[in-house]
């Protein structure tokens, strides 16, 4: 008797095919493009219920003034109400991101280089190279929460339109002026990561001091001057 041959088992189901979902790739960051421009791009690079509360935000403009009088004005801005602890969230990662690499401080090392290379351009009469080196360090600390880009920026300004030696503080105002716009962006993210947590959500809760610190010391960058 011929043997018959056996049928093949019967094959499961084929297993599917997991596609992941497409990321919005994280934006070539350009310091030399306008402020505006930089700052569309940062946000366009946002989660879109991250930037809708951004659109929904509302902003106060109040004057400030200083010892010399009218000092500019301040911008207070507010995310809208119910800020989900999902948007909390979204807020924190983002501002990790963004404090971690384009507003992440400079190395001591640039600094002092670019310290350095910036004054030689203004020699002061009858200082010690010993003194000019300790004058650089001075401004490498007073300098250091800036990222490296906007210290760059601050430096090519003063080479460029400026005829004498520049101070501390005047070096201060251009590199806060060269960063605002992504520290605005920085503040209101700080912001709206700690709206779920006023509001009972507690999404907010673990956002960090050192961080909160930063953007409190730069505070400068929410206040547009006015000449």
């Amino acid at each position: 008797m011929a043997t018959q041959p056996r049928s093949a088992p019967p094959r499961g189901p084929s297993p599917s095919v997991v596609t992941p979902l497409p990321t919005r790739p994280s934006p070539a960051f350009d310091p030399s493009a306008p402020a505006a421009e930089r700052r569309a791009t940062l946000v366009s690079a946002l989660p879109t219920p991250l930037r809708d509360v951004l659109a929904s935000g509302r902003l106060e403009r109040r004057p400030r003034f200083g010892d010399r009088g009218f000092d500019g004005v301040t911008e207070d801005w507010s995310p809208p109400d119910g800020v989900t602890g999902q948007q909390a969230l979204m807020a924190r990662r983002a501002l990790d991101e963004l404090t971690g690499s384009i507003l992440a401080p400079a190395s001591p090392d640039h600094l002092l280089a670019r310290i350095l290379a910036l004054l030689s351009h203004y020699p002061a009469k009858g200082t010690a190279p010993e003194v000019e080196h300790l004058v650089a360090l001075d401004w490498a600390e007073d300098l250091g929460e800036f990222p490296a880009w906007a210290v760059d920026a601050a430096a090519r300004t003063w080479r460029r339109t400026q005829k004498w030696r520049p101070s501390i503080a005047e070096m201060r105002a251009l590199c806060e002026e060269a960063c605002a716009p992504e520290w605005a962006l920085a503040r209101r993210l700080s912001v709206i990561a700690a709206a779920a947590s006023a509001s009972g959500d507690g999404a907010g809760e673990r956002t960090s001091h050192g961080r909160a610190g930063r953007l409190r010391a730069l505070a400068g960058g929410a206040v547009r001057r006015m000449g």
